[in-house]
């Protein structure tokens, strides 16, 4: 039983138009987190791009931007993490769970 490359080289065409639409399905989504109680507020797209932040002035401790930092750090990464899971879960569904290298 022989491979039919004719039959293969369509599967693999089928898949990559497959990803370029959830990649721009991604690029369009909007993650949003927030940290210290909705002091900072973050989102970031499926490319993992920031895209806003927004930080409660009232909230603020002038005296302990340390904190401040913090609190963005946390936010972002979080939103990130969305993002990065999101990813994930589309192409888990889009390979039928295997890992393909480079998709990952």
């Amino acid at each position: 039983m022989g491979i039919n490359y004719g039959d293969l080289m369509k599967q693999a065409r089928v898949m990559q138009k497959q990803l370029e639409i959830v990649q721009e399905e991604l690029k369009n989504m909007i993650f949003e987190a927030s940290s210290g109680g909705g002091v900072v507020k973050v989102k970031v797209n499926g490319d993992q791009e920031l895209l806003e932040v927004k930080i409660n002035k009232e909230m603020v401790d002038i005296d302990d931007i340390e904190m401040l930092e913090d609190m963005v750090m946390v936010a972002v990464n979080d939103a990130l993490t969305k993002s990065k899971n999101e990813y994930k879960n589309k192409m888990g569904s889009l390979t039928g769970g295997m890992n393909i290298p480079g998709l990952f």
